[in-house]
């Protein structure tokens, strides 16, 4: 048991990282349609999410820092969630994801805000 969480874990954790570089990058099509579930997308358009992404000003200074991961497990369905940072020079981001495995693990929540 403790190895399949340890892989969720592990899965999700690379899932969020390449899906922040992308976002870091701008790369805000490839983050849209390779991410996020088609009931996210439903709920928020590609241009909502690519106008989010470019208020937050992300640049090639700033750098993801993930604190905190958990898996649960419900009927043999993993649901991953992934909390951290996006520092860049003079501001931090936060963000946080969650991921479903029955969904092949795709984005079913997604939050990018400027920290406080």
């Amino acid at each position: 048991m403790f190895n399949l969480v340890s892989s969720a874990t592990n899965k999700a954790n690379d899932l969020a990282d390449d899906f922040t570089q992308l976002v870091i990058a701008g790369d805000t099509d490839k983050a849209y349609d390779d991410f996020l579930d088609p009931a996210l997308q439903e709920k928020l358009s590609k241009e909502e999410f690519a106008a989010g992404v470019q208020s937050l000003e992300l640049n090639d200074t700033c750098k993801p820092t993930y604190n905190d991961s958990e898996v649960r497990n419900e009927n043999g369905n993993n649901t991953a969630d992934v909390a951290g940072v996006i520092g860049c020079d003079g501001k931090q981001v936060n963000l946080a994801y969650s991921f479903d495995s029955d969904r092949d693990m795709k984005m079913i929540n997604i939050k990018l805000r400027p920290k406080d």
